[in-house]
């Protein structure tokens, strides 16, 4: 569920204006909400590679509370698999809800419905000179390496000592949608254009930390440090209460 881009700034307002901090214009908003949401979204990569680390070991069971399956969701309305061009190169934009995007980080890689093991590219070229061993992998787990062509990613091998070259897709995560709180001007004010609105993309969970990162870059922005600092305190505790 996405995050109602006016609801935010209706609570940054309200929260800018109390002891008169000062009032931000729809236009500095969405300069600050842009920033915010991808700076989020930059985030749940660095968090997802923490928490796999942290996680190595433990029981797979999912549940409500588990922190790995909340980041995954988090992910998924920006993920989308697509075909590796050749069996070497990434594609460089996704297409999710009708709107074409570049993509930001790519994940698994698969041949055919098979997820492929990475391994260097001396490992990958110590196996290639051992045709028996290539031979044999044929039905187990496919390999992958970077490509040190130029204008190719990666060379995928599955059960053979030459790459394929079809069949490979791969996971890509693409940029969120630019915010926008739309607005028309009735009387001198500006109000509110649901019509042309575009919500943030993020989970519904990322409110609040929306609210306080936009405050803390509106701060900066006005120059009022009280308002800086105190956004920046609740999110510096928002972050230290997820990290447990």
């Amino acid at each position: 569920m996405a995050v109602s881009v006016d609801t935010v700034y209706q609570r940054v307002l309200a929260l800018a204006n109390k002891e008169q901090r000062g009032y931000i214009t729809p236009q500095e908003f969405n300069l600050f909400a842009n920033q915010a949401q991808m700076a989020l979204f930059e985030s749940y990569f660095y968090q997802k590679n923490t928490r796999e680390t942290a996680d190595a070991g433990k029981s797979n069971e999912i549940d409500e509370s588990n922190i790995s399956e909340l980041l995954d969701r988090k992910l998924a309305p920006f993920s989308i698999f697509q075909t590796v061009t050749s069996g070497t190169t990434f594609p460089a934009n996704g297409t999710i809800s009708s709107v074409a995007r570049p993509v930001f980080q790519y994940g698994m890689v698969l041949s055919g419905n098979e997820p492929c093991q990475k391994v260097s590219v001396f490992e990958a070229q110590r196996l290639k000179n051992s045709t028996r061993h290539m031979l044999t992998t044929a039905g187990q787990a496919p390999i992958y390496c970077d490509s040190r062509t130029t204008g190719e990613d990666i060379q995928v091998y599955d059960g053979g000592v030459a790459p394929v070259s079809s069949s490979v897709t791969v996971e890509c995560f693409c940029i969120p949608r630019d915010v926008v709180w739309a607005y028309v001007v009735v009387n001198g004010k500006a109000l509110y254009n649901s019509y042309a609105a575009v919500d943030f993309e993020l989970h519904r969970s990322e409110e609040d930390t929306l609210v306080n990162r936009i405050l803390q870059l509106a701060g900066i922005a006005m120059n009022k440090v009280g308002l800086a600092d105190t956004a920046s305190n609740l999110n510096q505790a928002e972050q230290q209460l997820q990290n447990q």
